[in-house]
């Protein structure tokens, strides 16, 4: 088996591999003599067959085989001896494609080997952490909002008009084409006004509406209602009004705080602190981050695989296509072209993803069955009544298991040089951090 290097650009490469014909008969045979104790052919004892004759019958098939593994073989080997790491998976395909049995085998094998990556000093890297903490303008501001969740409704004065905010009670029969319809109908019916729970044009129709009053409402659902029989369809709601209400806040007080599972008021406002002064952490944390990845994208440059850059670009472009384009749920669209601006956000995020990819292998740094765990189960929440099969689709999915996988492993990276690095703590404002937060995505 020969394998000759013929392209040396960069960080492309390409070779030439030949594996022998000699080789590949070598090889049938002896998969053939290995296998010939247990085969049985009619006219003769098991493990008997003459080898002319097993060839014939079996040749054909572990020639195919054969030559594939002495490809995949020296593929292994070349990638073992040069210690060459492909950004992607390589580009194999035969050169004689007029091959017949008994020819050499020749092959093409072409990749972007992935760079080596610069060592860097954590220590030179000095980082701003911003401190935040709960004051008590914050928790009782958090406290209000509480109250207001948890707000009541009281009965307002017989003639009194419904306002937005307000919650009806009401009545009502949904008809089309003047026939009523499954679920279109109800009794006694809690409405806050303003909620958007019905259709849209529903609840505005209603805003002015007094205990007693009767109302003949007019709406269209919408062409993706999810019952097909009633998208895009007209319809009239008979509704009666019974009593018109207007919320009332909870009072903040220790039956409040008992609401939301605390023990008194006190202890209430002390799981609202931790949790605010937690919000405060995680989003200091975002901007510290930036600030890392920053200097370190200016601290590094190496040559980046082409193709891993392009791939990159094509993936950013087309993200913010459909974020521009809100109403297209489908990749039925024109291939979007990356602009120059998308190029250099992939050249940046691959830059730094292959750093931070070598820092964390050097670092041993390793992501633990109990935080893939967690990641899974976070993520199930999300479809409730489904976490089994999710979980059954993530063990299945190696694709998926890395999606989850990669954010986790990057956080600790991140966490392995800040703890080399020269941080320094500041204390700010509320105000701040939210407007440093912002900046983050202005930029």
């Amino acid at each position: 088996m020969q394998v000759t290097e013929t392209l040396n650009d960069g960080l492309k490469r390409t070779y030439a591999i030949t594996v022998t014909a000699a080789e590949l008969e070598e090889k049938v045979n002896a998969k053939l003599a290995e296998a010939r104790p247990e085969i049985e052919m009619k006219g003769f004892r098991k493990g008997k067959v003459p080898m002319p004759l097993l060839k014939k019958q079996y040749g054909q098939r572990l020639l195919g085989e054969t030559m594939q593994e002495a490809i995949d073989g020296a593929m292994s080997e070349h990638f073992e001896q040069t210690g060459d790491r492909p950004a992607m998976q390589p580009q194999v395909k035969m050169t004689n494609e007029d091959w017949s049995e008994g020819d050499d085998v020749q092959v093409e094998m072409s990749y972007e080997k992935l760079p080596d990556v610069p060592e860097i000093d954590a220590s030179a890297i000095t980082l701003e952490k911003l401190v935040v903490k709960a004051d008590e303008s914050a928790v009782d501001e958090a406290l209000a909002q509480l109250a207001e969740n948890a707000q009541d409704f009281n009965d307002r004065a017989e003639d009194a008009a419904a306002v937005d905010g307000d919650q009806i009670v009401i009545d009502f029969l949904g008809k089309v084409d003047g026939e009523a319809f499954e679920g279109g109908a109800a009794e006694d019916y809690p409405l806050v006004l303003g909620s958007g729970s019905f259709i849209p044009g529903f609840e505005e129709q209603l805003l002015g509406l007094k205990a007693g009053d009767e109302k003949a409402v007019e709406v269209t659902f919408p062409e993706e209602y999810g019952a097909e029989h009633l998208a895009g369809k007209a319809a009239v709601f008979d509704v009666t009004v019974k009593a018109v209400k207007e919320p009332v806040a909870a009072a903040i007080d220790d039956e409040l705080a008992k609401k939301f599972g605390a023990e008194d008021l006190d202890a209430l406002k002390g799981q609202i602190r931790d949790r605010l002064e937690a919000e405060y952490t995680g989003a200091a944390r975002q901007v510290m981050k930036r600030a890392l990845l920053d200097a370190l994208d200016g601290l590094v440059s190496f040559d980046l695989p082409p193709a891993l850059v392009e791939a990159e670009a094509k993936q950013i472009a087309h993200q913010l296509w459909h974020e521009e384009n809100p109403d297209v749920h489908d990749h039925n669209h024109d291939t979007i072209e990356p602009s120059e601006e998308h190029q250099k956000l992939a050249e940046r995020r691959v830059r730094l993803g292959l750093l931070l990819a070598d820092i964390g292998q050097k670092a041993e740094v390793e992501v633990t069955d109990q935080e893939m765990t967690q990641a899974v189960m976070a993520q199930a929440r999300q479809y409730p009544g489904q976490e089994r099969a999710f979980f059954d689709f993530v063990r299945q999915n190696t694709q998926m298991q890395q999606q989850l996988r990669a954010p986790i492993f990057e956080d600790k990276v991140i966490d392995h040089i800040v703890a080399g690095a020269v941080v320094t703590e500041k204390e700010i404002t509320k105000d701040e951090l939210q407007a440093a937060v912002e900046a983050l995505d202005e930029e």
